[in-house]
């Protein structure tokens, strides 16, 4: 299955913690790996490990014939010049979730294990934990991994392994991955995400509908484009969820219960009161996570137990502190419009700290729908102008703070501990719009690459600058 490789060079494009993870199992098929990446210290750092090396200049004359396979990290796009110019060449370009799939089906690391594919605009790792307790629950070995943070080859080397996968994965991923075929595999949601990097929603969605190609798919029905992928699953079966009563073929809520009435007549599989976090977006994901599980037959009682041992993430609409009466709500995740909008229909009255890149998402549709809700908004990074000139036309009455390149902190290409300064003074303005019963939400509905290192480190660095508040902070310029 993977005998074309041994012997032969294979390039690993990107030296990130998908690229780091290749190196052993391509050693261990007998294959040559050879480093490139875009960034100077990376290849001085995987040349300091006496990995060969080519820079991407290199392989624009290079002999492809030289190479079995590429394999490519999930964020370079397919017209990045390394990658056309192997496919123009013949070359097979894989992506590592790819490759990792042909590593389990060779059974290079013991037996093949069953994969549980979670997909989908908001919600993956949560949903992914999720499906982790539940069968940590069931006694049953396993591991939450792709996305999430543990590469897949990392997880299938474990001694001992796991039998079943909890597999995070994203769109970027997804497309580099055609041969996976899941045990069972989910799409949550679908809204406007990555679409500079897709080319538009479209091919973003064909990308989440690769989930649906194994025994069993699942849909989430609440969603219209989500829900709309069912008729193009490939899935053997096909059921969804939805956050009310459940038809025949379905998972849902009756009377504040999560029901299963897909693989069986009806089964009651938890109370919506065990669910972390509560509201909807929480009930949604459980739904999802035992619908993955029913699918391999774990039984009700371990969904139930698992979604009670279930608690949610760091920066995941986490509390972070109350002064004078004002809640300071952690939501970085909340790295597009769809998440964003979650977090802030949670609360009555928000000071919304938002923005970031927006990549290619829409955020009229969002400030629309809340606008009502809010007290104030302050806003950083690369698209605060985009989210201004929104509020501008759907929320003029809302006080907005546009802190941008040129202020005394320091934006667009400042350094990380920039970032920090002007995420002080963004929590400084927002804590002054708030009173009593308010909300000051860090939910950007951007990414945060612009500014941070990625969504924790804005997190964290918004949880600093709230611990750092006194009272007199609070209401100062009501």
């Amino acid at each position: 299955m993977l005998e074309f490789l041994r012997g032969r060079d294979v390039l690993v494009a990107g030296w990130g913690v998908s690229g780091r993870s290749l190196i052993e199992p391509l050693r261990d098929i007998g294959a040559r790996p050879v480093v490139t990446d875009g960034g100077a210290a990376a290849l001085a750092e995987a040349a300091g490990l006496g990995l060969d090396i080519a820079t991407c200049v290199e392989l624009e004359s290079a002999d492809w014939n030289r190479f079995a396979l590429v394999i490519t990290s999930p964020g370079w796009r397919p017209d990045s010049p390394v990658l056309a110019a192997a496919v123009a060449e013949g070359t097979p370009v894989w992506g590592d979730v790819e490759f990792a799939w042909w590593v389990d089906q060779a059974r290079i690391y013991g037996p093949v294990r069953k994969w549980l594919v979670i997909t989908g605009t908001n919600g993956k790792t949560t949903t992914t934990q999720m499906t982790h307790a539940i069968l940590r629950a069931a006694g049953i070995a396993s591991v939450a991994c792709g996305n999430i943070g543990l590469p897949i080859l990392d997880a299938l080397r474990r001694n001992p392994g796991p039998q079943v996968l909890a597999v995070e994965l994203s769109s970027f991923q997804l497309h580099w991955a055609p041969s996976v075929r899941p045990e069972a595999g989910v799409v949550l949601n679908v809204a406007e995400d990555h679409l500079d990097w897709h080319g538009g929603l479209d091919a973003y969605a064909a990308a989440k509908a690769r989930a649906l190609v194994g025994r069993v798919g699942v849909v989430g029905l609440d969603d219209p484009v989500a829900a709309s992928l069912a008729r193009r699953s490939k899935a053997r079966r096909t059921v969804g969820f939805r956050i009310g009563v459940p038809a025949d073929g379905e998972l849902g809520v009756v009377d504040g219960k999560l029901l299963d009435r897909a693989f069986t007549k009806a089964a009651i599989l938890a109370e919506v009161g065990d669910i972390s976090p509560p509201g909807p977006a929480g009930v949604a994901d459980a739904l999802a996570a035992a619908a993955l599980t029913r699918a391999i037959d774990v039984a009700p009682q371990f969904i139930r137990e698992g979604l009670i041992e279930h608690k949610v993430g760091p920066h995941r609409s986490a509390f972070v502190r109350e002064v004078v009466g004002v809640d300071f709500i952690d939501d970085s995740k909340a790295t597009n419009p769809h998440a964003a909008r979650t977090a802030i229909l949670a609360h009555p009255q928000v000071v919304w700290l938002a923005g970031g890149q927006l990549k290619g998402a829409q955020i009229e549709d969002l400030v629309e729908e809340v606008a009502d809700r809010l007290v104030a908004v302050v806003l950083i990074g690369a698209d605060a102008p985009v989210f201004a000139a929104a509020l501008a036309r759907h929320a003029p009455e809302v006080p907005v703070v546009e802190l941008i390149a040129g202020d005394d902190a320091g934006m667009g290409d400042a350094s990380r501990d920039k970032a920090d300064a002007v995420m002080a003074r963004a929590v400084r303005a927002a804590a002054g719009f708030a009173s009593r019963g308010d909300t000051v939400l860090l939910a950007p509905a951007a990414a945060s690459l612009d500014m941070f290192a990625d969504y924790t480190h804005r997190g964290r660095s918004f949880a600093a600058a709230v611990h750092a508040l006194e009272d007199g902070d609070v209401g100062r310029q009501l």
